[in-house]
């Protein structure tokens, strides 16, 4: 009796805690690493098999690339009328300067059938206007570029929950056992003279979801992958022998503990060791003939950059990879935004337009949804003096431009509208919760059934809003 008096609470919980474990995980089927968590399916018929998102980290400025206001130019220098602003929140950059507007310094001309208003920074993507879905009307809840980074990529402000990538594993599995089915790849603009705003590894993280559902991010070098090569004097057999005898014991122990993470990392033990071989082959681009890095730039020969990325992405498609989120860092232009945008425009828009071409050819973009954007857009007004040497703009989340292409997206059509001044939205509006339930309707989920069950309570993607856009669905 009094030994069962002096049992501690922690450990009772603790010893309870394994019982329920081992009762739950017994329900699952379990009979290999190979086979994996099973995933959930899809819930229709998808439109798109995988998605590559080129995202524009830093918040391009839609006035100078997409959403062309010629009110502008009669407006230039005039203070922001009230009437429009209304109050809205802004960042502490602009509260409490002068707002006057500012033209863009840049032209634009109608392309394509549809008619399309495009920048003059972005020649190559004029030429495939007829390919891409232009939308105008977005709006986030964010206005600072940690929170919105985050809202875009997670579904929350808040950090720790699961990237879009990782729903996507979580829901439907892979289609390559020998890669990850969330890759990362990462550039850098060479318009900034200040540096960028920096990532974080979490935004492509998995949250609460299992581990093995995370990206993996590709780095340019000779170790595309940290950690994956074997050590000196470990050779292939070694290393198999290894994992044979880990599995061994990590099966044990998932039987006595039934933690699903030891299964998660019994998983990425295994793709790693197929990963040995199916990276590097993927990641040379040496054999890629010439007219492909023609169609890409010179730059799609550099290691590192955004061409030679998205170069990858096109490879990474071919191999079934079912989530390729690409990062392009530099877009923040509160200062220099003549100069800067101009170099960054040369950093994406022949490689972004040659990615389209080069999944049409290879018959790919019909089943490849492509994203382009930022996490927010730029203000119609200045930042700091208006001066042609160094104005920019702020921080502007309540209207601002992506485009989509491939994977079952209406092409060749312009979804929304803001008003004369570029400010606020006056048709369509694209929340992000919209947008998100419209990429995973696109691949077969319903993102209100797409749930996990978390602290006591199920989350999505989407959390508690969206509405699929029909009308951006061909």
């Amino acid at each position: 009796m009094e030994s069962l008096l002096t049992i501690t609470r922690r450990h009772f919980l603790e010893k309870a805690s394994l019982g329920l474990g081992a009762l739950a995980m017994s329900s699952f089927d379990l009979p290999s690493v190979s086979k994996g968590p099973s995933s959930i399916g899809p819930h229709f018929a998808p439109r798109a098999k995988r998605v590559i998102y080129l995202f524009q980290a830093g918040g391009p400025s839609q006035l100078e690339m997409f959403d062309y206001k010629p009110e502008l130019q009669r407006l230039h220098k005039q203070e922001l009328p009230e009437s429009v602003s209304m109050g809205k929140r802004v960042t502490d950059f602009t509260a409490a300067q002068p707002k006057p507007l500012v033209n863009p310094f840049t032209g634009f001309k109608q392309y394509g059938g549809s008619g399309t208003w495009i920048s003059d920074l972005l020649p190559y993507l004029s030429e495939i206007v007829d390919d891409i879905c232009v939308v105008k009307s977005m709006h986030t809840d964010a206005i600072n570029h940690d929170p919105a980074l985050s809202f875009f990529q997670t579904g929350s402000q808040l950090s720790g929950r699961p990237s879009i990538g990782s729903w996507l594993s979580y829901g439907l599995g892979s289609s390559n056992e020998n890669l990850p089915t969330f890759s990362v790849l990462l550039s850098k603009g060479s318009g900034r003279t200040d540096g960028a705003q920096p990532l974080q590894s979490r935004l492509w993280g998995s949250g609460f979801l299992q581990s093995l559902h995370q990206g993996v991010q590709f780095r340019s070098g000779k170790d595309p992958v940290l950690y994956l090569n074997n050590p000196p004097g470990i050779s292939q057999l070694n290393r198999r022998a290894v994992l044979d005898h880990l599995k061994l014991l990590n099966q044990r122990y998932l039987e006595k503990e039934g933690n699903p993470e030891v299964f998660s990392r019994m998983a990425q033990y295994e793709m790693a060791y197929r990963m040995q071989t199916s990276v590097p082959e993927t990641m040379d681009i040496s054999q890629e003939p010439d007219y492909i890095f023609d169609l890409y730039g010179p730059e799609s020969r550099i290691p590192g950059t955004f061409a030679a990325n998205c170069l990858l992405a096109r490879r990474l498609a071919e191999r079934n990879v079912r989530f390729i989120q690409l990062y392009h860092q530099g877009w923040d232009q509160h200062g220099n935004l003549v100069g800067e945008m101009q170099q960054q425009a040369l950093d994406v828009d022949r490689a972004s337009a040659a990615l389209i071409k080069d999944l049409k050819q290879r018959g790919l973009l019909d089943e490849t949804l492509v994203i382009w954007g930022g996490e927010f857009g730029r203000t119609n007004y200045c930042q700091g003096k208006l001066s042609p040497e160094n104005y920019g703009r702020d921080h502007h989340p309540r209207a601002y431009s992506i485009w989509m292409a491939g994977g079952g997206i209406k092409p060749g059509v312009v979804y929304g509208q803001t008003d004369e001044f570029g400010y606020n939205i006056i048709e369509n509006p694209v929340h992000i919760n919209d947008f998100h339930a419209t990429v995973l309707h696109q691949m077969g989920l319903n993102h209100e059934q797409l749930t996990y069950k978390h602290l006591g309570r199920r989350y999505r993607l989407t959390d508690v809003a969206g509405e699929v856009i029909h009308d951006l669905i061909a």
